[in-house]
């Protein structure tokens, strides 16, 4: 039987590298803070209390059935909040045009719990489901689509790309072998497929076979890389001097998009180096709290195993 979406898990209640956010975020009563990948709350509630019953909390999410935990955090939250539904890329220039205020944000990239313990939604190499991957339902690309659709280059282009994965071509010619033959449906056939592409050696060790793949179409599903690289800025706007933003990401792709934001916007000037004198202007508008990504303790990870490949950057707005 699949899950009921209306009776949340109870791994939805476990924000990775929670004291770490807190810490990092410093949210104070009576300040403005945004939570742009609200999910099932986690990291909501604790910011929430962290306001102490004096402040308001902007919460952001492209999944529809967030509103379902919205509404339960909402009743306990004790301070001022509201759901904007939307993909953070699209809300937070929004939110940022129209002259909104934050002292606090937040970006927890990647897939939620309450996405991947839902069988019925597609990102998981572990059970079978139909092909779907969508982070908004409302969309029209599905992950069954690309593999259907997309040409065998692109194909090979996004696995290498987005997973990293060295037998992109031989996945992806076993693909458009057997697409011929009937279209993919189900996530099994393409775990199965993916599985009978590459050496029976490294069908073993370095975790699931099909994990590289399922990363890249989910990130190529739902735009995930352009989404953030659209949303660093406009976060930035929206942050008020002595504002803090961090953002924890899952994988070396959003990590290093993360890491080059913050080295541009912590560059003063700009002017070649044998200039005696400085003509740019330009001042430093951001300074890291650690210069290393802040990583989540062996506790977290034999208490919270998916927690394991997490990277928390946070900085400050000068």
């Amino acid at each position: 039987m699949l899950p009921n979406v209306l009776q949340p898990s109870a791994t939805d209640h476990v924000p990775v590298l929670a004291d770490e956010v807190r810490e990092s975020l410093g949210v104070q009563p009576g300040e403005t803070v945004v939570d742009a990948t609200f999910g099932a709350g986690g990291h909501a509630t604790l910011l929430a209390g962290d306001l102490q019953g004096r402040g308001k909390l902007i919460a952001i999410d492209r999944d529809p059935t967030a509103r379902t935990y919205f509404e339960r955090f909402e009743k306990r939250a004790g301070v001022q909040a509201r759901l904007l539904r939307g993909d953070f890329s699209v809300v937070l220039p929004q939110l940022a045009e129209n002259g909104v205020q934050a002292d606090a944000i937040l970006l927890d990239l990647g897939v939620s719990s309450m996405q991947l313990d839902r069988p019925e939604r597609g990102f998981s190499y572990s059970v079978d489901a139909p092909l779907d991957m969508r982070m908004d339902t409302s969309q029209d690309l599905t992950a069954a689509d690309i593999v259907n659709e997309w040409p065998e280059a692109e194909l090979v282009k996004i696995f290498r790309r987005y997973g990293e994965e060295r037998y992109a071509k031989q996945i992806v010619r076993a693909i458009v072998r057997t697409r011929k033959e009937h279209p993919f449906e189900r996530s099994g056939e393409l775990v199965d497929t993916i599985k009978s592409a590459i050496p029976a050696p490294a069908r073993f060790g370095e975790g699931h076979p099909a994990k590289r793949v399922f990363q890249a179409l989910r990130i190529a599903v739902n735009d995930e890389l352009g989404s953030l690289e659209a949303a660093l800025p406009a976060a930035l706007a929206m942050l008020r001097p002595g504002g803090r933003f961090a953002v924890i990401s899952f994988h070396s792709l959003e990590d290093r998009i993360v890491k080059q934001f913050l080295r541009d916007k912590e560059r003063g000037c700009t002017c070649p180096p044998d200039f005696p004198v400085c003509v740019c202007g330009h001042e430093p508008e951001l300074r890291a709290i650690e210069r290393r990504p802040i990583r989540p303790s062996a506790a977290e990870i034999a208490a919270n195993p998916r927690s394991s490949s997490a990277r928390l950057r946070a900085a400050v707005k000068t």
